[in-house]
């Protein structure tokens, strides 16, 4: 079957040539493919033809190590092949003795043997070879763990805000946000087929996904304020928990946010979430189902780069998109309760729950937990995981939580923390609020530097920040490789997008709260030109800041940069 051959929806060009992913979602056998075949293929250590881009529906992107890539081809041998595979971990919550297992495969199976913290709220294996791919799916399912639909046209890892303080509400949204992960997953058994032996079944249907899949990735959100540390305007809808006296009674509904552009197309740019208005809990999954059912038969299967649902809300309006949410679903959206972003970081060091039970939250530079000369941390987190009785929860900024911790066993885990670097006090305010993609060497999308290059741009930002007497504050930066979004650059208040070895667009103007898009302010520059450019920013900051003035509030007021108040309209004006 060719792309001509597949029927568009009624809200595009029946004449229009679909993208090719549309051609092989409908020849997959819903995400079967050859992928079992390739699997006993000897002669390569990748995946072929479709299989390439299928095995990310099952939690998998095909790599290589683009260090080695150079020798490799100059002894024609074909790049080193691997996968990064991303975990199913709704709200980011996972158990030690889930950790003890992935923490020995990492050791024992990947090419890096780290575990790698992401910015959806789970971990990442990478460098995973071809033989060990299944026994990889088959010790996480043996632990409860699965990858299905961690990435691909799908709706992906369901984020929950981490709150141990306010334990029974944090509950109550955890449980919403796994629901909401299980009732939007794929119905194909090709995942347990496949990976983990189990009987052959024919799938006839996807009821909410549809047999070509959604046009785009797709990103869910469960989020308590006051944290926006999901950063809600990343993701295509989100579920903003409202409640009474500590109980959750419903959910504004936002609608359309996403980071990812393209360089030099003006069609793409990033985009803030629609508030749709409040739910109450009973029509939840209803409202996440036809959602994304609109989002399916609306989305552009045509053009990929402008498939997601922020441009489907552009194309047709909000409010029609909205009216057919309600006319689907068989619900009106009442009138959105108020509500206050006020912070989207995590609470470093010790907090006590509610409940009684203590939490530790630690920075993990870039979610990377290996063992660092001098800092072990993945020795660490093991260690803990030996003797913890409560449960660790991964942030959506890369960082660990140590939750559910006993009274009397507070001084046990932080003696642990601290003598593997766990804990480091020398860390400051701007290394914690400084984030980066994992970009070079694995990823294929990357053009510059960003995990690698992090440290080095913070101890730089530190300087300045001592120079002009503010060491004590701190800018939310964010460095990522490329314009696919992952670090969330383009909700920083600088945010550095790779543009190729070296170079940078550079954007100002995001916020602490992660409401408003940056700008941009520099393009296709290096260190010699955007470090300078900075080192005058923080000094007119530190003179000319109104009182509790956060850097990209300045340079809005100051008219360093305009503020982005529309995407479509505002972004690349």
């Amino acid at each position: 079957m060719s792309t001509s051959d597949i029927k568009p929806n009624s809200k595009h060009d029946a004449n229009a040539k679909f993208a090719d992913n549309e051609r092989l979602k409908t020849q997959s056998n819903f995400l079967r493919g050859t992928i079992e075949a390739d699997l006993s293929d000897q002669l390569t250590g990748g995946f072929n033809a479709d299989n390439f881009q299928l095995i990310r529906f099952h939690g998998m992107y095909q790599q290589d190590d683009r260090d080695i890539r150079p020798e490799r081809n100059k002894q024609k041998l074909e790049p080193l092949h691997n996968v990064m595979l991303r975990a199913r971990m709704p709200g980011g919550i996972i158990q030690p003795q889930q950790w003890l297992a992935i923490d020995e495969f990492a050791a024992d199976k990947t090419m890096y043997g780290s575990i790698r913290l992401t910015t959806r709220q789970t971990f990442q294996f990478h460098g995973v070879l071809k033989p060990n791919i299944k026994e990889m799916h088959q010790m996480l399912n043996s632990v409860g763990i699965d990858s299905i639909a961690t990435a691909g046209d799908v709706n992906r890892n369901v984020l929950c805000t981490t709150n141990p303080v306010e334990s029974e509400l944090h509950q109550e949204a955890y449980d919403w946000a796994t629901k909401i992960s299980e009732h939007l997953l794929p119905h194909t058994k090709a995942y347990a087929e496949i990976w983990l032996d189990g009987e052959k079944t024919e799938t006839t249907e996807e009821p909410i996904l549809g047999s070509t899949y959604l046009p785009r990735k797709f990103k869910t959100t469960v989020t308590i304020p006051p944290n926006n540390e999901v950063d809600v305007h990343a993701n295509d809808l989100n579920f903003v928990a409202i409640a009474d006296n500590g109980k959750l009674v419903g959910f504004n509904v936002l609608v359309g946010g996403g980071l990812a552009m393209t360089h030099g197309d003006t069609a793409t740019y990033p985009r803030k979430a629609d508030d749709f208005g409040f739910i109450s809990l009973e029509h939840t999954l209803k409202i996440a189902e036809h959602v994304v059912s609109v989002q399916r038969d609306w989305g552009n299967r045509a053009n990929r780069k402008n498939a997601k649902t922020k441009y489907t809300l552009d194309t047709f309006g909000s409010d029609n998109f909205k009216a057919e949410v309600e006319q689907r679903a068989g619900v009106k959206f009442e009138d959105s309760r108020p509500y206050e972003f006020t912070t989207r970081g995590d609470r470093f060091g010790w907090v006590e729950g509610i409940d009684g039970k203590h939490h530790l939250t630690v920075f993990i530079q870039n979610g990377r937990i290996l063992d660092y000369p001098n800092q072990p941390l993945k020795t660490g987190c093991r260690k803990i995981a030996e003797i913890h009785q409560g449960d660790f929860r991964m942030t959506a900024n890369q960082n660990l939580i140590i939750a559910g911790v006993p009274a009397e066993q507070k001084a046990e885990i932080e003696k642990i923390a601290y003598e593997h670097g766990l804990i480091d006090d020398s860390h400051t305010n701007q290394r914690k609020a400084s984030m980066a993609c994992v970009s070079l060497p694995t990823c294929p999308l990357a053009m510059a530097e960003a995990e690698r290059y992090l440290s080095d741009l913070v101890e730089k930002t530190e300087a300045l920040l001592d120079k002009h007497n503010v060491a004590d504050d701190d800018i939310i930066m964010r460095v990522v490789g490329c314009p696919n979004g992952c670090g969330r650059a383009m909700l920083a208040e600088v945010g550095l997008v790779g543009k190729g070895p070296g170079k940078y667009n550079v954007y100002l103007g995001g916020n602490r709260e992660g409401t408003r898009v940056p700008k941009l302010f520099l393009e296709n520059v290096s260190e010699d030109v955007y470090v300078p450019a900075l080192d005058e920013l923080i000094g007119q900051w530190s003179k000319e800041r109104n009182n509790g003035e956060c850097f990209g509030d300045f340079v809005i007021r100051k008219g360093i940069v305009a503020e982005v108040k529309v995407s479509k309209t505002d972004f690349h004006a």
